[in-house]
């Protein structure tokens, strides 16, 4: 119950840093909308429109009830409800991010035990200093080097868009794998990196607790000793590691789909940025944190889980 309840207070939080920092942008939302030749009156008219004649505190109240009913607000430049709008873009980013999330783990897992497995000799080493430059990298700067090798130079992956327009069936899916290998493997070596050496250094210090020491002694394999008792414990750490992953995920998906013209929300987000379209992009960071703070309450379940010492407040 506890964490629920600081789930619900880190949404509001949320919600309410959005709202306020969305309207701290420079420029004037009408003005994107109507043009440099509007007159005033037309101005006055698309404030009332929008709700932005109103004093902030009553914008903010109004929209707190709205957001209480499920009403994201109606997108400045579209005229469509934001719920629509953000709904179009969704699939892109969950099939990107949880692509990128479940690589990270099945990379992670056999590199860590890789490198504890073998600690202080080359593989170790070598695994520690490419982990130490793989945490000095930047999602930007990973994107743009990918972007320019492997799409512009080499030419072997699209540099831009989801999915190759006109096609349909197999060739279609096909495109759309094909689109998402450079945006993925941004993510996945931005990230990998923490999880690599953070499950390597919990599994060193799992082989070697006393109940390793007991297995071993009873002539338990050194194989099962470290992926039937080391690994559930060394994972324990990793679980709580996806579960902040998953925010950098989120985060790094705006740069991510922005530095490939990715149709995520994390695009939708750059271009209302450009546009202020401010009910698209507090619908975009509602959604986005909501995403966070269910990441993170699961994240606890499976801890739990794991370790059966752990219960849920």
């Amino acid at each position: 119950m506890q964490r629920l309840l600081r789930g619900v207070v880190t949404f509001w939080f949320a919600v309410t840093v959005t709202f306020f920092l969305v309207r701290l942008l420079p420029g004037d939302p009408v003005l994107a909308v109507a043009g440099p030749g509007m007159t005033e009156e037309i101005r006055l008219q698309q404030l009332q429109l929008f709700g932005l004649d109103r004093p902030l505190a009553v914008q903010y109240f109004s929209y707190l009830r709205e957001l209480v009913q499920g009403n994201l607000g109606i997108s400045f430049l579209r005229s469509k409800p934001v719920t629509t709008v953000l709904m179009e873009r969704m699939p892109w980013t969950l099939l990107l991010t949880s692509t990128a999330l479940v690589l990270t783990v099945l990379l992670g897992i056999p590199l860590g035990v890789l490198a504890a497995t073998r600690a202080r000799g080359w593989t170790d080493k070598i695994v520690q200093v490419s982990g130490v430059i793989g945490q000095s990298l930047f999602v930007p700067s990973i994107g743009i080097l990918l972007l320019y090798t492997l799409g512009l130079m080499a030419g072997i992956f699209p540099i831009g868009g989801a999915v190759k327009s006109g096609l349909t069936g197999v060739q279609y899916y096909l495109s759309v794998a094909h689109h998402l290998v450079l945006p993925c493997l941004t993510l996945v070596m931005a990230q990998l990196a923490s999880y690599v050496l953070t499950l390597r250094s919990t599994l060193i210090e799992a082989l070697g607790e006393e109940y390793c020491d007991l297995a071993r002694a009873k002539g338990t394999p050194e194989r099962k000793v470290i992926w039937k008792h080391a690994l559930r414990n060394a994972l324990l750490p990793t679980t709580t590691l996806i579960g902040l992953q998953i925010g950098f995920l989120v985060g790094g998906a705006v740069l991510t789909e922005t530095i490939y013209a990715y149709p995520g929300v994390g695009r939708a987000i750059f271009e209302a940025v450009g546009q202020l379209d401010f009910p698209v992009l507090q619908g975009a960071f509602v959604l986005l944190a909501a995403t966070v703070v269910v990441a993170n309450l699961v994240t606890d379940l499976a801890y739990g889980l794991l370790d059966p010492r752990v219960r849920a407040g």
